[in-house]
């Protein structure tokens, strides 16, 4: 019943000081209002003196009853706290992969899409509250799945993404055409692309410099990934007889040019991950440049618990007039 209890107005309690000062004055009052009678011998006197030594139990019912309102005075009371979050600021993530044969390589590990994968879905695990859309891009490009809040749905089309659904190659102008396609109708304050890409642009039939003006177009900022080691890569270079690639070493190109001009006209900004490491660091980096506004709304719920003093201040008042009434009424 009184876990939890807070005091609106404590400063009440400094009347309970007066207290000790009034039992105090009590006590010299009574000593003093006591009157003495001397005889030489008190036998054939019956004396029963409990009631007269059990008096000062009034006054001190008094004293209870006044630290009782004392403390009903503070205003005891529990409080409830509820809490409403309202997203003020809400952003439209699209992530561009690419997912041609070369992000099979084995530079980050396992390979370059198994490390992206992993660490996109701690990416988007980490923003609950935008809607997020996956575009997969090689010689041409496709929508894995739109624009949504369902982070469930994102991260089992991440899952998905796989090398093989396209046709080989690097249309980076398309990826990002297809990126701004699926951005450009949101009413999101704040609309951002994640483009990343192990290549140079050598296939698709849009320029990725138009590609970028699209984006500026539609006030869509773009953060460019160059993924890759630097020097040469265990990468696939030809299929085996049952199907699988062959491996051999190849050198790795990253058009890191073309991919920072095109975070520079769109306002984003361009990073390279050489390992796993620091591909998580870069999606560690781009989670706290966009940061989604929340507003905190809380409401508090007090329930006063005065109510039960009070009642207990009433019972010793009231005993302590039916003992001085009944018992101790001849004393008085």
């Amino acid at each position: 019943m009184f876990e939890n209890i807070e005091f609106a107005n404590p400063e009440f309690f400094w009347l309970l000081l007066l207290l000790p000062l009034a039992l105090l004055w009590y006590f010299f009052k009574r000593k003093n209002e006591m009157a003495s009678l001397r005889i030489s011998s008190i036998k054939g006197f019956t004396v029963s003196n409990w009631a007269s030594k059990a008096k000062p139990v009034l006054f001190i019912m008094r004293l209870l009853a006044l630290a009782a309102i004392v403390t009903a005075l503070a205003r005891p009371q529990t409080e409830d706290i509820s809490t409403r979050t309202k997203t003020t600021k809400g952003i439209d993530i699209v992530m561009a992969i690419d997912v041609s044969s070369s992000m099979l390589a084995r530079d980050l590990k396992p390979n370059r899409l198994s490390a992206l994968k992993e660490v996109a879905a701690n990416f988007i695990k980490e923003r609950p509250n935008d809607r997020i859309g996956i575009v997969g891009y090689a010689g041409e490009s496709y929508t894995k799945t739109p624009i949504t809040s369902d982070k469930t749905i994102v991260l089992n089309a991440l899952n998905d993404v796989t090398y093989g659904e396209l046709e080989d190659g690097t249309a980076i102008g398309m990826g990002l055409a297809t990126a701004v396609n699926r951005l450009k109708e949101s009413k999101a304050v704040s609309k951002v692309i994640i483009l990343l890409t192990d290549g140079v642009n050598n296939s698709g039939f849009i320029e990725p410099k138009t590609a970028a003006d699209l984006a500026v177009e539609f006030g869509i900022k773009t953060y460019t990934i160059g993924l890759g080691t630097n020097g040469n890569a265990l990468s696939p270079i030809s299929y085996n007889r049952d199907g699988t690639y062959r491996y051999g070493m190849r050198e790795v190109q990253i058009d890191e040019e073309l991919l920072k001009e095109i975070a520079s006209v769109t306002g984003g900004k361009y990073f390279r991950a050489t390992d796993n490491e620091s591909l998580e660091e870069i999606y560690d980096e781009i989670n706290k440049l966009e940061k989604t506004e929340i507003e905190e709304f809380k409401y508090y719920k007090y329930e006063e618990k005065f109510r039960p003093f009070i009642f207990l201040a009433g019972i010793f008042l009231l005993l302590e007039w039916g003992l001085r009434n009944s018992i101790f009424k001849s004393f008085i």
